[in-house]
This record gives structure tokens, C-alpha cells and sequence, in this order.
């Protein structure tokens, strides 16, 4: 807090407007501490207050806004890119999308307020479709009333954030190793995790699931997209079940047939979550499907272009 006090004091606004916009676009630097120093400057007479709100909303929204033009030109790649540097991309896709259609344009308004959700709510809202002014108008609530929280909680508290900066400034090299340990710790675990899941799961093909299934073998497909998948066409036969419930319910799985899970998001972190836990759990005949949902459509329109396969709607009619 107090190096974000003493480089508003020097640089001003352009310092509040870098740290806005960065977090914003992806960079993790949280803008937060820098929202709370300026509004304490305000507080003190050291900046105006006015311009304090009016340049930590601009900066937000137009790092939202990046990400909701790419959202709306490029789809869901600019979803998994994201995710793919997350520490959570188990979730990170599936929760956002589920988050959306849970609550729909509320969404927007709270967004900033969920760790994880504020970068990528924008191309979210970009991919399905919502029109450029209700974005505007309800993502700009959002930003409104995140930037004057942390402000306001800065300029109201400004007498006593003096004292302990002040305070801080004695104990800062302690508490900074303390938490800089904390950090580094989490961090290596949160990565060892992740490796493990991706290269100790075994992975199965769309075209060997799809000739499992030629074969007349019956295996259980999982779809794990929950509400998320709804706008898109399931795996024929797939049941639809979120992660938590697989694994709640892993004693419902057959232990003599194949069980596949599939999912939307980058690097199938899902469905290699999922059956990882389920191997855990004793189960031997799971697999995550390389590719998810994405992999599975390429290879149906490919076997449709070469009449090998009916259309997924037609496969729908059929059943």
C-alpha cells in the first residue's frame, strides 16, 4: 500500500490508469490497492476526487472492452486462452458460463467483485451474443460501483490508511516474505497439481470413442459442461453432469464398461480432473476425451463430408 501511495503521489493519474487497465486486460496486478491509495489521496486533498473516478472507469472499461470485441469476433478461443493461464482452468470457463446463465445480465454488474470472473466475463458476454448497449450499460454499472467501492473505502478511511502505512513501513519486509512464501507455496502446488492431472490421466481420441461406439460398445459419456453446454449439441447417448456430481456419485459408475467424460475447456482440464479423481476412487476404465466437445464435432463434420456418418441432428431424429 504504501509504494501504490507513493507512486500516485508522484505520477498521479496515469499511474492509477496503468494499474486499472492492466488488471483489466489480463496482468496480474491487482488494481484494487491502487483504487484505495487514490481515494485516500482524495481524501487528503492530494488528487480530486472527480477525476480519481472518472480515470479508474475509463481504464476498466476499455481493457472490458477489448475483451468483449475479441469475445464477439473470435468466440471461444479467446475463452481458453485465458483459461489456459489461470491457476483454476478446471473451472474457469465451466464456472463463468455457468455464473452467466445462472444469473444472465446480473452477472456483469457483480463480476468485478468475484476473483476470476472479472476478465473473463467481457468475452464471455461477447461470445453469446449479448448486444453492444445492454453490455455497455450493465457492465458499465459494474465498473461503476467497483471503482467507487475501492475508492470510496480509500477517501473515507484516509486518515487512518496514514497510520498504517506508517505502521507498515516497520513490519513491511517481514510481512512481505511471509506472504511472498505463502504465495511461492501455492503456487508450486497449484502447478505440480496440474501436471500430474495432464500427464498421469489416460486420454482417449474422438475417433476411438467414435469406434468404440461403431463396434457396439456402450460406454458411459459423460458431458460435464452443465448449463454451459446448452448452445451446443451434446456427444449422442452423453449425460450431462457437473464435475462435483460425478465424483459425488462415482459409486453409480459401472466398473465394467468405459466411462468417457468430455468438456469444454482448454487442455479438457475438466474432464481430466474428474477422472483423475475417479481413478482415486477406484475405477480403472475412465478416460478424459482429448479435445472435448470441439475435437468430437470436428471429427463428425469430417465423417459427414465423407458419408460415414449422419449429421448430429439427424443422429438426434434417429434416437
Amino acid at each position: 500500500m504504501e509504494a501504490s501511495i507513493l507512486f500516485l503521489t508522484q505520477h498521479g493519474v496515469a499511474v492509477l490508469f496503468i494499474a486499472v487497465l492492466a488488471e483489466q486486460i489480463g496482468l496480474p496486478i491487482p488494481a484494487v490497492p491502487f483504487l484505495i491509495a487514490a481515494g485516500a489521496l482524495a481524501g487528503t486533498g492530494q488528487m480530486a476526487l472527480g477525476v480519481v473516478i472518472v480515470t479508474a472507469v475509463v481504464a476498466a472499461l476499455i481493457g472490458d472492452q477489448i475483451w468483449f470485441e475479441l469475445g464477439r469476433r473470435r468466440g471461444r478461443p479467446v475463452l481458453n486462452w485465458l483459461c489456459r493461464i489461470s491457476l483454476e482452468p478446471t473451472s474457469c470457463v465451466r464456472r463463468t458460463e455457468d455464473f452467466f446463465a445462472r444469473n444472465g445480465m446480473r452477472a456483469l454488474v457483480v463480476a468485478k467483485f468475484i476473483p476470476g470472473l472479472s476478465t473473463i466475463a467481457p468475452p464471455l458476454a461477447g461470445i453469446v451474443g449479448i448486444r453492444t448497449p445492454q453490455y455497455l450499460l450493465y457492465n458499465g454499472l459494474g465498473t461503476v460501483l467497483w471503482a467507487g467501492s475501492g475508492i470510496g473505502l480509500g477517501f473515507v478511511f484516509s486518515d487512518q490508511l496514514g497510520e498504517a502505512v506508517s505502521m507498515f513501513s516497520h513490519l513491511g519486509p517481514t510481512i512481505v516474505l511471509v506472504l511472498a512464501g505463502i504465495v511461492s507455496t501455492y503456487l508450486a502446488y497449484k502447478v505440480l497439481h496440474r501436471y500430474r492431472g495432464m500427464r498421469l490421466v489416460p486420454r482417449l481420441t474422438a475417433q476411438q470413442l467414435f469406434d468404440k461406439i461403431a463396434t457396439g460398445e456402450e460406454p458411459v459419456i459423460i458431458d460435464l459442461r452443465g448449463s454451459a453446454g446448452l448452445h451446443e449439441p451434446p456427444i449422442p447417448g452423453s449425460l450431462s453432469r457437473s464435475l462435483e456430481e460425478v465424483i459425488a456419485r462415482h459409486h453409480e459408475l459401472p466398473t465394467d464398461r468405459d466411462v468417457i467424460l468430455y468438456c469444454a475447456c482448454p487442455q479438457d482440464a475438466a474432464s481430466v480432473h474428474a477422472a483423475w479423481k475417479l481413478r482415486e476412487k477406484g475405477l480403472e476404465r475412465v478416460w478424459a476425451l482429448t479435445g472435448g466437445i470441439t475435437a468430437w464435432q470436428a471429427l463428425q463434420a469430417l465423417n459427414v463430408h465423407s458419408g460415414m456418418m449422419p449429421s448430429m441432428s439427424e443422429q438426434g431424429a434417429t434416437a
